[in-house]
């Protein structure tokens, strides 16, 4: 198969054509995409319509002022796309905040190339389907058994930690929180990643969309561990608004807080992005609930404990 050109405007899309050994095919990618770090130097093919360093709570209500208004929460840049000429562009269909929509790149695609281009649109909703996913953009870039040989690997890795937990009686209960204002906890995979690291995930399902909580719902739960990983955020973009939970009445009372059992992880580099390194994202996990079984070395990098 001739060498295709490849436009990622998802992150996890661009991490996953980089796993497959794809990356050099590469010619654009999304204003987000920026692992590994080496894509940066890439044109940008799409852009915020959200200003930086807004408060989680003015986030929440222009996102849902412009997605009211049937506008999406990034634009493509036509242009850009126009003259890189790709054969294919990977996009996704799962969340309208999380990147650029399906339906906004087939607009920006229509009648715009003077060739027709492969759109593979991504929206996993579990482990499996994260997989799968790896399994179909290797399908359409001609590299399927590099990419059989990338899932076997990740699957391994999963499975170290299954069977390290098989006889694992201590489940402790975990909230992990998505948005501080208005409060979500992490739906979608990661409860999923939350009991195969060995822990139960309160108040969200398996392959459901992240839902609003009240607080007074997680303080009922009283969970042994919070790990808080806001959508899109580092954590010291999540530092920031730390304070937010701190002032929270009954905070301090809880179960987690008590036994320091508080953290902070990487939302933006490992839980939100549906890709390979959704695998770290689980011995991430495991090294937060079981600390005892799991030292991977991502504390400090992935996650840090929060001590009051």
């Amino acid at each position: 198969m001739p060498s295709q050109k490849i436009v990622s405007l998802l992150p996890a899309a661009t991490e996953i054509v980089c796993a497959l050994g794809l990356e050099e095919n590469l010619v654009g990618r999304s204003h987000e995409c920026d692992f590994p770090p080496s894509v940066k130097q890439l044109p940008i093919c799409s852009e915020a319509n959200i200003q930086d360093n807004l408060s989680s709570a003015a986030i929440d209500v222009k996102v849902k002022e412009l997605l009211t208004d049937a506008l999406s929460v990034y634009t493509v840049k036509r242009d850009v796309i126009k003259q890189l000429s790709p054969d294919v562009v990977i996009t996704q269909a799962q969340c309208e905040v999380c990147a650029v929509s399906l339906t906004e790149v087939e607009e920006a695609l229509e009648d715009y190339l003077d060739k027709q281009s492969t759109i593979i649109s991504l929206q996993p909703d579990s482990l499996d389907a994260i997989f799968n996913t790896i399994r179909e953009v290797a399908v359409v870039l001609g590299v399927t058994e590099k990419g059989e040989q990338l899932i076997e690997g990740l699957q391994e890795r999963v499975d170290i930690i299954r069977h390290k937990l098989k006889f694992m009686e201590n489940k402790p209960k975990v909230a992990c929180i998505e948005w501080l204002e208005p409060m979500m906890v992490s739906g979608n995979w990661v409860p999923e990643l939350v009991n195969i690291a060995g822990g139960v995930p309160i108040l969200a399902e398996n392959g459901k969309h992240s839902p609003y909580v009240k607080w007074e719902d997680i303080r009922q739960q009283d969970p042994d561990a919070i790990v808080v990983m806001p959508c899109g955020f580092s954590i010291e973009r999540t530092m920031k608004e730390a304070n937010l939970l701190l002032q929270l009445p009954g905070f301090t009372e809880l179960k987690a807080v008590k036994n320091n059992r508080f953290y902070i992880a990487d939302g933006n580099h490992y839980f939100n992005r549906p890709g390979p390194r959704i695998v770290d994202s689980i011995e991430i996990l495991a090294e937060i609930i079981h600390p005892k079984q799991f030292i991977f070395g991502y504390e400090g990098d992935g996650w840090i404990k929060f001590s009051l």
